[in-house]
């Protein structure tokens, strides 16, 4: 479908990459992976024909189509939402338009005659090649995208310019997956999407029909999403046909081998070398001396890639805390006159890990600054217990950096003396090297405004930790490096995040926020979803979900009145639901595949292969058994919802 041949580009006199060669196929998977600063975006553009590249070309097929979503710079305006959307469909809208004119027109028609035959041959011909592209369902497609992106129905009529930057990325992702080109070019599509937009995307791109290029920090949503992966490094590309966890494998038994073919050429290079020395003035062996020589000389060098250094991090820790650090009796708070929260009791204990989930607007970041103290109560009180020192980041907080200062300045003022020889190590994984650590502040991004707050906040001894979108805006290596340090602080922490991965990493208790009140759940996010179907199937609904400091964190607390079905739970459930569906059919396809392949008679004659397949085989098929159980299970508590 699209050939890469020779490709490079050069930025400052520095080669990006070069000489890439590979292809890409329909209905290819592709994660594209490497360090900061490798080449990804700028090859996301060479593809998307927004940029021109050095050396090479890149041929496509006649039909092909592209659809490129970059990381941020979209907006939308002069339409309602909906419009905005639909607009994709212009071809079909004004199909649609000429058939509403033809039957108006030949309803005032005499029913007889050329004129009508030909309008009523347009007719019938323009209605079946409508039906047959589906447009009658249009505004179902649409309605169902961005309420999947997390737009409301209310949202549908709103203008455009009524968006703020992340809902506008939104809005062009939607267009994007209506549009459904031949190959779709994501950029990073994850970084404006809360947990819930994340699973249905990740749902709707397994089931997409077409090829796939995506660049993503999240492992999770890559695992989910791709089955093969390119690797920038080195100026050069290596290909794995995996995911992303199958591709650290891979590359980690590839660099071992590289290593060991290494050192093999190091030894023969100083045999030879030795030779030469020894026998370099003996007129008997000149002649095979310099045949040593021109074969040394001929020899294609191995190198090996830059080793990345274990970088271990112990941020500081305050004073010791009682076992309560935090608690909220009967808290009610919210923004102006309109309750966020009502009546919510919660007690956080020393050494927690709590995420807080929930969808968009649920109040998870208003929970925090309840925590932290820095929303002013309806009623109730907030209690901190003994020497807790809580250190708090948002993402609205960076206007807090001095701005005359650059950011060595800035995490210098506040490091202690036995981290600063690791400062410039440090601020690597924050994404700052290089000369980059000279940068005033006033010239840096909202996202490297962020990842310096966040630093300088690790840096600073505190005992309780309340993280507002930690992971924002960092590569994977660097949330690996984060969720590491976390893991080993002996102080509390809450921290709201969309990366699965760090959330099954680092939690050891839910909070689930929604309805005006907060719901507690042991375990990680992924314990997180089986305990949360299996108490919705156990009980009834109209029971109000308050968490009570004196229940187990698994109790809910009637108050003896009647309430609506919590929205945010159907809407989560039909979510799960959703993203089994798309599991269950892709091992359904690949089980299909295997046994095909079962069925040759080829496949005998490699024993390998064969042990291989066969694992694999009872591998997903293990795997569907369990699916198929959650999904029943997942619709018994959906149905018990809405009774």
């Amino acid at each position: 479908m699209l050939q890469i041949k020779g490709l490079g580009i050069a930025f400052r006199g520095e080669w990006l990459f070069r000489s890439l060669d590979f292809q890409i196929n329909d209905s290819d998977r592709i994660g594209l992976v490497g360090d900061n600063g490798t080449g990804k975006s700028t090859l996301m553009k060479i593809l998307a024909g927004l940029c021109q590249a050095d050396e090479g070309e890149v041929i496509g097929a006649r039909d092909l189509t592209f659809g490129y979503l970059p990381q941020d710079g979209l907006f939308a305006r002069g339409r309602s939402l909906l419009e905005e959307v639909l607009s994709v469909f212009g071809t079909l809208r004004q199909m649609e338009q000429e058939i509403r004119q033809l039957e108006h027109d030949l309803a005032d028609m005499k029913h007889e005659g050329a004129e009508y035959e030909r309008k009523m041959d347009r007719y019938s011909t323009l209605s079946q090649e409508f039906r047959l592209r589906d447009g009658y369902s249009i505004e179902a497609r649409a309605g169902s995208v961005l309420l999947g992106l997390g737009f409301q129905t209310s949202d549908f009529d709103r203008p455009c310019q009524d968006f703020s930057g992340g809902w506008q990325m939104r809005i062009a992702l939607a267009r994007l997956l209506l549009q459904q080109p031949s190959l779709l070019l994501l950029d990073e599509p994850t970084n404006h999407l809360d947990l819930e937009a994340r699973n249905w995307l990740e749902s709707y791109l397994q089931a997409y029909p077409h090829a796939l290029v995506l660049v993503s920090h999240d492992r999770f949503f890559l695992d989910s999403t791709v089955r093969r992966i390119i690797e920038i490094r080195n100026r050069s590309v290596h290909f794995y046909k995996s995911d992303y966890s199958g591709f650290l494998r891979q590359r980690e038994e590839r660099l071992a081998q590289l290593r060991a073919e290494y050192e093999a050429q190091q030894r023969e290079i100083a045999r030879i070398k030795t030779f030469a020395d020894r026998f370099r003035y003996k007129a008997t062996k000149a002649a095979q001396v310099q045949s040593r020589l021109k074969d040394l000389e001929r020899m294609e060098k191995i190198e090996l890639p830059p080793e990345e250094k274990p970088i271990r991090l112990r941020f500081p820790e305050g004073p010791r805390t009682g076992r309560i650090v935090l608690e909220l009796e009967d808290v009610s708070a919210g923004y102006g006159s309109t309750p966020v929260f009502e009546h919510v009791n919660y007690i956080l204990e020393k050494g927690e890990r709590v995420a807080l989930v929930g969808p968009n607007g649920a109040g998870k970041s208003t929970l925090m600054k309840i925590l932290a103290g820095r929303l002013p109560l309806f009623e109730g009180t907030r209690k901190e217990g003994h020497n807790v020192i809580v250190s708090y980041f948002s993402q609205d907080q960076d206007d807090l950096l001095a701005s005359n200062s650059t950011v060595w300045d800035e995490v210098y003022s506040v490091a202690p003396s036995h981290i600063v020889p690791q400062l410039r190590t440090l601020l690597g994984c924050f994404l700052f090297s290089g000369d980059a650590v000279e940068k005033p502040v006033s010239v840096l991004s909202g996202g490297e405004r962020s990842r310096l707050v966040l630093c300088k906040l690790l840096l600073s001894p505190a005992n309780c930790l309340l993280l507002d979108e930690p992971t924002n805006h960092l590569d994977i290596r660097s949330k690996d490096i984060l969720m590491d340090s976390l893991r080993e602080y002996e102080g509390t922490l809450v921290f709201v995040s969309h990366d699965r991965y760090f959330l099954d990493g680092l939690a050891t208790k839910v909070l689930e926020v929604g309805n005006r009140t907060a719901v507690a759940y042991l375990g990680n996010y992924e314990d997180y979803l089986l305990k949360k179907a299996e108490l919705e199937r156990a009980q009834p609904p109209g029971i109000t979900d308050a968490v009570s400091s004196h229940d187990s964190p698994q109790q809910q607390q009637p108050t003896g009145r009647k309430k609506k079905v919590n929205p945010y739970r159907i809407q989560q459930l039909e979510s799960q639901i959703e993203q089994l569906e798309g599991q269950i059919d892709l091992h359904e396809t690949r089980i299909a595949v295997l046994n095909r392949m079962l069925a040759s008679e080829e496949l005998y004659r490699d024993h390998q292969l064969f042990r291989s397949t066969m694992e694999e085989h009872e591998k997903l098929q293990g795997e569907l058994s369990g699916f198929m159980e959650q999904w029943e299970n997942l619709h018994g508590s959906l149905e018990a919802l809405k009774d």
